[in-house]
């Protein structure tokens, strides 16, 4: 006892790191894998991903006590969890206390001690309800939870432990080691398994959804249970606010909205945002009628409404918002589901006649979730909302808004929903200052860390050529394209003026950050897209940064590390010296090159034929990949265009490509040697 006392007490994380590592199952269970690719979209207010418990952390063989525990020890490791944090269970009856004194003299007493305190553990453990039935349960359990064995032994475990809670499952499921053994037959079990399940929970999902462990049961049989999705969001609705604003419950709501439910099935949790009115419209008679009227939301609620209804209906659905907005520590405003809501009121409130109503009822919301506003922008709807705040909003507004997001404009560049709203912001603000000030030099400054996100590519080079195709989706500027309407009622400044201030704001930054850092830019795909658009439609001097990539260019040829290839055999990286060199992107659907006037492509060549030397070239064109051809026909095709000023430049190339160096591009395999072969013999 006295050397357990003086004993190290050992870090917190040091039974973390202990613990072995959960093997992946992706390869022997490729459906459950499958099942958890889909994910909710996180606030891009959060620096890192929101580390919630997920559903494995209250599975088989997760986590604590249950971890990895081998055939030995199973029946020590079934006692129940409550019972060995029941600080009684750590003393026995008064009749066998041992004195530490005589524990001290009596090595055995301490054996003595631990087996009468484990008596007593079992004798406390038979007295609670359902003992017999979760001791049989967990030692099949044992069995159907284990990490590797064949799919048809899992069955059958599973079959049997069917067979053991079956008609009980109502009555332990709110138990935490009980919620697991369920869960263990819904995650693994048959599509027949899953169902029973859910018709014997059904009337109980309300109190399941409020349990710290049951939650996760509820979340797996709305994802895996599609026949009873409908009628278990039902047993939520009068109390679907409540329930976004519990603490265990409002992630499972969130979750069935956003990744599981369809049309129909999502009005189920905005039918309490409608107030008492929508009682009246019936969503649950299942009629086509009413299916399709449900599908449009309040909208649908509020077709041939009169005025007098539509008001009550509209002060319900903003009185419920508010109580969203009054508790963000809830963390419900995170949510698509609040969102959604949100931005049919702001549509219906559109819709009002009297255009001063509408702005008093605009202002209003504004103002209840303007500090909100940067925990919305990661959803379609939420995205929506800020930008038809933008939209509508005054100048003082926009300021407000832009000081709310600038925090986290380095993250909403690299989520989908969120950089429209900086996009919308670079379309309708008239004051470039403001926006150089408080969203360009945000953008700008992190360029390196932006550029490494796939997203990231859109939010630099909308600086510079917004809105282009080449860059957006067809989706994504239809949904821009939403706002236009709105920016010519409240924007004064002319779109193509304010477009080029922005691209003026934003370039001297982005030529000075391809200059320091264009080497290691265009070894990367995305890195090389952004660097062609700012070197070909940036504003400023660009020497410094024309240097740096031919200095790239200009290492000795082939590479001697085959880790880190020469430039030109970057497919992706060789692609920027030949649009640099044709002076701008070729158009497919107008067979020509596309011009700029930001950039000279002939300066370029002149550089090209100064800065690369000669033994570089011509190996390009005669060893290794081979990729040169194309970028020294194109060379060659601009100094030509040049005419007699690039006269020098054309001669100095053509003395490179002598009769022997011909004669091993015309032998060699490389891609394009027909075609730089005929540029050659027009210098």
């Amino acid at each position: 006892m006295v050397a357990a006392k003086n004993k190290k007490k050992r870090p917190a994380s040091t039974k973390l790191e202990s613990q072995p590592k959960r093997r992946s199952t992706e390869k022997e269970f490729p459906d459950i894998s499958k099942s958890k690719e889909k994910k909710r979209s996180r606030p891009v207010t959060h620096a890192f991903p929101i580390v919630e418990e997920s559903d494995s952390d209250l599975e088989e063989g997760s986590s604590g006590d249950w971890e990895d525990l081998g055939d030995e020890g199973q029946d020590d490791a079934i006692i129940d969890d409550e019972a060995l944090l029941d600080e009684d269970a750590m003393a026995v009856d008064e009749g066998t206390m041992v004195d530490t004194k005589q524990v001290q003299k009596d090595p055995n007493a301490a054996r003595e001690s631990h087996k009468a305190q484990k008596v007593l553990l079992e004798q406390r453990k038979a007295a609670k309800p359902h003992s017999t039935l979760l001791t049989d349960a967990k030692r099949v359990w044992s069995l159907a939870r284990q990490k590797n064995i064949p799919s048809a032994e899992r069955q059958k475990h599973v079959q049997d432990l069917m067979n053991v809670i079956r008609g009980k499952v109502k009555e332990i499921v709110f138990k935490h080691d009980a919620s697991r053994i369920v869960q263990t037959i819904v995650k693994w079990g048959r599509q027949k398994e899953r169902d029973e399940i859910a018709l014997e929970l059904k009337g109980k999902y309300r109190d399941l959804v409020q349990n710290k462990y049951s939650k996760f049961l509820v979340s797996k049989l709305i994802r895996l249970c599609p026949a009873h999705r409908a009628s278990i969001l039902q047993e939520f609705q009068s109390n679907i606010l409540r329930l976004l604003l519990h603490r265990e419950a409002t992630s499972v709501l969130a979750d069935a909205f956003e990744l599981y439910a369809n049309a129909y099935e999502r009005t189920f949790l905005l039918r309490d945002f409608y107030g008492k009115d929508a009682l009246l419209f019936s969503v649950t008679s299942g009629s086509a009628e009413d299916k399709e009227r449900a599908k449009k939301g309040l909208a649908g609620l509020l077709e041939g409404a009169n005025e007098e209804r539509k008001k009550r209906t509209l002060s319900a659905v903003k009185e419920n918002l508010l109580l969203v907005f009054n508790n963000p520590d809830k963390g419900a405003v995170t949510h698509a589901v609040v969102h959604r809501a949100l931005w049919e009121y702001l549509a219906a409130i559109n819709s009002i006649s009297d255009e001063a109503e509408q702005e008093k009822l605009r202002r209003e919301i504004f103002e209840s979730c303007q500090e909100a506003l940067a925990e919305m922008v990661h959803t379609k709807d939420g995205s929506r909302v800020v930008r038809e705040f933008i939209a509508q909003g005054t100048a003082k507004d926009r300021k407000q808004i832009l000081k709310v997001l600038k925090p986290h404009i380095e993250r909403m560049c690299i989520d989908d929903e969120a950089q429209l709203v900086l996009f919308t912001a670079l379309d309708i603000i008239d004051d470039t200052k403001l926006l150089s000030k408080s969203l360009i030099s945000e953008i700008t400054t992190s360029a390196n860390d932006i550029c490494e996100k796939p997203q990231g590519v859109r939010a630099l080079v909308y600086l510079l050529t917004p809105r282009s195709r080449r860059h957006l989706m067809p989706a994504q500027i239809a949904s821009l394209e939403e706002t236009d309407a709105l920016r010519a009622k409240t924007s004064k400044k002319d779109p193509e003026a304010r477009m080029i201030e922005v691209r003026k704001s934003a370039s001297e930054a982005l030529i000075q950050w391809i200059a320091e850092s264009g080497v290691k830019v265009v070894r990367e795909p995305r890195g090389s897209l952004v660097a062609t658009e700012v070197m070909l439609y940036a504003d400023g001097d660009k020497t410094n940064a024309m240097k740096t990539l031919l200095d790239s260019l200009a290492a000795p040829y082939p590479s001697s590390d085959a880790s880190a290839p020469h430039a030109i055999d970057l497919a992706w990286t060789s692609r920027i010296y030949k649009t640099l060199l044709q002076g701008g992107h070729f158009s497919k659907k107008t067979q020509t090159v596309e011009p700029t006037g930001n950039w000279d492509a002939s300066q370029f060549a002149t550089s090209f034929t100064d800065t690369v030397p000669q033994n570089v070239v011509v190996a390009m064109c005669t060893e290794g990949e081979r990729n040169g051809c194309f970028i020294v026909a194109t060379l060659c095709e601009t100094l030509v265009k040049g005419g007699d000023e690039k006269k020098s430049e054309r001669q100095k190339v053509k003395s490179w490509f002598e009769e022997k160096e011909r004669k091993m591009i015309r032998e060699g395999g490389g891609r394009g040697k027909d075609l730089l072969l005929e540029k050659l013999a027009l210098l």
